[in-house]
């Protein structure tokens, strides 16, 4: 959410938010704490129906108890009913493996909220948990990558688009959009080393260009390239875990 509001803000979209946790310092660093927000969640989401307001778009991303899948959902439901888009960031892990703190739960959650979703974007690892097929360290081809679109399709989200791939011995992004029942492949060029909520930074400015009503390919393809020149711009940082200092970089959106 931190790495999300000010490139949103800047882009011209307002935005509220609802934490579905306090967390100390991100995750990466191996030790945190963390203080559950539920019950502020569910304070806020009545006051939000009495006041009657409407959203064009929500973005959900780590749930971490059935409670807070289940009020989310709802409310996606209920905002969705409205001609609200929601799109669902399913944050649970990269390179292979679950994130620190990320259990199974978590997994089943994210389904649920996938169901409600017109937009999912995990990265390989989590579509592969999202589906319950194993990670596949040689990468895919093209037929299994069109293939595991289809799968988290039937999850319930209309579109979807996988990054972090290594596809026919090549680093792409997927993608299936209903809009158009095409898939397409963009390609990138990897940049070695980790920098945490590289992610967020790519779901907001995707989000960004889509409330502009661009293609969902168009959109992928710009929020890789700001996420490419924003690690580069930030390679030599020596404490990655901290993640990239993004009003530094706001004049490549």
């Amino acid at each position: 959410m931190a790495a999300m509001l000010p490139i949103l803000s800047y882009m011209g979209i307002p935005a509220f938010n609802l934490p579905t946790a306090l967390v100390s310092n991100t995750l990466d660093y191996g030790d945190f704490a963390m203080q559950d927000t539920t019950a502020y969640m569910r304070q806020t989401l009545p006051v939000w129906k009495k006041l009657g307001f409407r959203f064009d778009a929500i973005c959900t991303g780590l749930m971490f108890s059935e409670e807070q899948s289940r009020l989310v959902a709802q409310f996606c439901r209920d905002q969705a009913g409205q001609g609200c888009t929601i799109f669902v960031d399913p944050v649970m892990g990269d390179g292979g493996k679950l994130y620190n703190g990320i259990g199974e739960n978590q997994v089943r959650l994210m389904r649920e909220m996938v169901s409600v979703a017109h937009l999912i974007f995990p990265n390989y690892t989590e579509a592969c948990h999202l589906v319950g097929e194993p990670f596949k360290q040689d990468g895919m081809t093209r037929r299994e990558a069109c293939d595991l679109l289809d799968k988290l399709v039937k999850l319930g989200t209309r579109s979807a688009i996988i990054t972090s791939c290594f596809i026919d011995n090549k680093n792409q992004v997927c993608g299936y959009d209903a809009a158009t029942g095409k898939y397409f492949f963009h390609d990138y060029d990897e940049i070695p080393g980790l920098y945490h909520g590289t992610g967020d930074i790519f779901s907001a400015v995707l989000i960004g260009h889509l409330m502009k009503q661009e293609s969902l390919s168009a959109s992928t393809r710009q929020a890789m390239d700001v996420v490419r020149e924003m690690i580069y711009r930030n390679r030599d940082v020596e404490d990655r875990c901290c993640g990239i200092f993004i009003e530094r970089c706001l004049d490549l959106l």
